[in-house]
């Protein structure tokens, strides 16, 4: 007898965030309402008393300042309890050192989620590495509750916490200037510009008559310094 198979539904980039109320280790939310004007990053960890999403809560909680300055704030998940939770974090405060950062307190929402039924409304439940754990998932969203980025990683595979910052700061640069940003790019690199709409427009630009470096019709680009940048994206 064949087995059921599973579909595994996720919101796609651009879908707003899907709605819930939540239990968490802050309180209770109302997400994504409770964080309208402001970015956020949900993300989903494993399991507590883990090691590897140990040194990630310590990461994460280390960076909550920088983040919070880019007007972003952070929401974690897992299908643990809401005491588990709470032991979890007191022990990475009184116990756990990472990277020379020790006695670091996780003041952002841990959510609670023993039903799965906020996991599995973002597809953190991947049958396929894990019935029972959430993947490492990550959701960025916007100020208008829509989903700009998602990233996932598998249980064994630890987070880049500079690249999800630095896709953070991307994002609202594009959004700021109206721009894409090429691979690698950090603030007071060059951005690029969209291709041209037009013969006529493509012309302008192959002819130096825009405010922009061309290589080719569809390949142009423009500088904007690391302070504007920032100017911009920060406390915003």
């Amino acid at each position: 007898m064949e087995q059921e198979q599973v579909i595994v539904s996720m919101p796609r980039i651009g879908d707003k965030a899907p709605e819930f109320t939540a239990v968490t280790t802050q309180g209770e939310i109302n997400f994504p309402g409770d964080y309208s004007g402001e970015w956020v990053i949900l993300f989903s960890h494993p399991a507590d008393f883990t090691p590897v999403c140990t040194t990630e809560f310590i990461t994460f909680a280390s960076m909550q300042d920088q983040f919070a300055e880019a007007n972003c704030k952070l929401v974690g998940l897992s299908i643990d309890g809401l005491y588990s939770h709470i032991a979890w974090l007191r022990t990475i405060q009184e116990k756990i050192e990472y990277r020379g950062m020790k006695n670091v307190e996780v003041t952002f929402p841990l959510i609670e989620d023993i039903t799965m039924e906020v996991a599995k409304k973002y597809g953190m439940i991947q049958p396929g590495e894990d019935t029972t754990k959430a993947v490492r998932a990550v959701f960025f969203i916007d100020p208008r509750g829509v989903i700009r980025t998602i990233i996932y990683y598998p249980l064994s595979l630890g987070r880049n916490f500079d690249e999800i910052y630095r896709a953070l700061i991307a994002l609202k640069a594009a959004d700021e200037f109206g721009i894409a940003t090429p691979a690698d790019w950090r603030p007071g690199d060059d951005v690029i510009i969209g291709p041209a709409g037009s013969c006529g427009s493509a012309k302008n630009r192959m002819d130096g008559n825009e405010d922009m470096e061309c290589q080719d019709w569809f390949f142009c680009s423009r500088k904007i310094d690391k302070e504007t940048v920032l100017k911009k994206v920060l406390k915003k």
